[in-house]
Parts: C-alpha cells; sequence; structure tokens
C-alpha cells in the first residue's frame, strides 16, 4: 500500500467517523428542543461524507485507471465505516425530523 493510499483510507475513516459524531449531536440537540444546532450538525456531518466520498472517489479512480491497491483489512474497514455513517447519518435525519414535529405539536 503507498502512502497516498494510506491517507486516502485514513481520510474515510477519519470523515465518516467525523459524520458519525456529528448526526449523534444533532440527536442530542433535537432531543433538547435545540432544533438549529441539529441542522447545523447535520449540515456538518454531510459536509464530512462529501470529504470522505472524495477520499473514496480517488482510490476507485486511481483503481480505474490501472493502479492496483492491496486489500488489506485496514481498507475494508474504511468502507465498512463510511457505509455505516452513511446509514447512521440518514436515520439521524429522520430522528430530528420526529423530534421536530413532536415538539410542533
Amino acid at each position: 500500500m503507498t502512502q497516498e493510499q494510506l491517507e486516502a483510507i485514513m481520510g474515510l475513516i477519519m470523515n465518516s467517523g467525523n459524520a458519525k459524531s456529528n448526526a449523534m449531536e444533532a440527536i442530542q440537540a433535537a432531543k433538547k428542543n435545540d432544533f438549529e444546532l441539529a441542522r447545523t450538525k447535520l449540515t456538518e456531518a454531510d459536509e464530512a461524507l462529501v470529504e470522505a466520498h472524495h477520499a473514496q472517489t480517488g482510490l476507485l479512480t486511481k483503481e480505474a485507471q490501472g493502479d492496483q491497491m492491496t486489500v488489506t483489512l485496514l481498507a475494508v474497514h474504511s468502507q465498512d465505516h463510511l457505509m455505516t455513517s452513511i446509514t447512521f447519518n440518514d436515520l439521524a435525519k429522520e430522528v430530528v425530523d420526529i423530534y421536530q414535529r413532536l415538539a410542533d405539536e
């Protein structure tokens, strides 16, 4: 694995983790009826996921150009982390919406 590949993988893990943390903070804010903060945290989560996708796209582009990467446990972990974060972010949006609806009633 090259240094460039390792940096992309670590970018995937780091940004995915940031996205998941922001999504959790959004839920916690919504529980306290702080919907402005909740929406801000969801936006930050989306931005972190975009950064993670950029790292992933870089790896996919290199592979499509013939620069094969050895699949390691770290590479698999980064993809798993990204997919989990995407799912968690999607669910967090729904939870915040539910809290918002309950607060509006």
